[in-house]
């Protein structure tokens, strides 16, 4: 009788050729195999910047007790120079960055996301599994049993990625890519803001102060991770960890790698023969699907 129960179950799904769910479970990766294929994107990574396309002008390394004083001590800007011709001419680049105008960064109000910003994220999500960054990561989860084909991971990382779920209790306000890729104002602060292509933008706009460093990475080429201090508006970070000269696919690959294998942990990988720490967290208070959580934030660690 369950047999029949399964079939009738499924026969909806084989009809209209939807991707069945199926659960999360990390079930398989062991923490060599993580590290490892970390840094398998990571040689993966073309389109990554080189040395010469971006410069930055740290100027100040803040020390413990002065990250939270909010005191500027940079005269100047970060970013001396990012050649922009080269890197966000890249379709992965271009199409991230025409997703940052879609949302509303101050937390409480409900994000409206029309046909054509969900066109926007469909256009992304096909660029990036056009890459090998993304090629490879979905056949290892696949190989792993994570997911059980590539459509299936991709659906799946749209949802946890561009699902949206409140921080207020309130409207629908916030995805893990918001919070992540471009920032949000919540409780009086910045909240997530881990790019450093939205940081870059943001600042050329006007609209981000920055401070000082407190943290650099080993790493002498790109990528390379960096903790900065710096005021977007009014609203202080007193400390926000990124990647620096990245491609959009490495980012969220890596990011997305930790979060499927290691939820809610830190997670070591291997980038450039370096040890790198990653902290995931999930959205505990609201699920979609077969009760998967939603991306609530990812970084690197400095």
């Amino acid at each position: 009788m369950r047999d029949i129960f399964a079939l009738l179950w499924l026969l909806p799904c084989v009809i209209s050729g939807a991707v069945l769910p199926e659960p999360r479970q990390a079930r398989a990766a062991t923490a060599t195999e993580i590290a490892n294929l970390a840094e398998q994107l990571y040689a993966a990574d073309v389109n990554k910047a080189s040395t010469s396309d971006v410069t930055l002008n740290l100027q100040y390394k803040a020390t413990g007790s002065q990250t939270s004083s909010g005191t500027d001590f940079a005269s100047q800007k970060l970013y001396s120079y990012v050649n922009e011709g080269k890197l966000f001419a890249r379709p992965t680049y271009s199409r991230y960055i025409a997703l940052l105008d879609n949302y509303i960064k101050t937390t409480g109000t409900a994000e409206s996301v029309p046909s054509a910003e969900i066109a926007e994220q469909n256009a992304f999500i096909d660029e990036i599994f056009k890459t090998s960054v993304i090629s490879q990561l979905s056949n290892f989860l696949v190989s792993k049993g994570y997911y059980t084909s590539t459509a299936s991971f991709k659906t799946d990382l749209k949802e946890m990625w561009f699902g949206l779920y409140t921080r207020t209790k309130g409207p629908l306000d916030s995805s893990g890519f918001e919070h992540i890729f471009h920032g949000e104002i919540h409780n009086g602060g910045i909240s997530g803001f881990h790019s450093w292509v939205q940081f870059y933008l943001q600042e050329k706009a006007g609209q981000i102060n920055y401070l000082s460093y407190s943290a650099k990475g080993p790493w002498s080429g790109y990528p390379d991770v960096y903790g900065f201090q710096f005021k977007w508006g009014t609203y202080l970070k007193t400390l926000g960890s990124m990647f620096i000269g990245s491609s959009p696919e490495f980012e969220i690959g890596i990011l997305t790698l930790c979060y499927v294998t290691s939820p809610d942990k830190l997670c070591s990988v291997k980038i450039g023969g370096q040890t790198l720490k990653i902290q995931t967290y999930t959205w505990a208070n609201s699920t979609y699907g077969n009760g998967k959580r939603y991306v609530a934030s990812a970084y690197p660690t400095v």
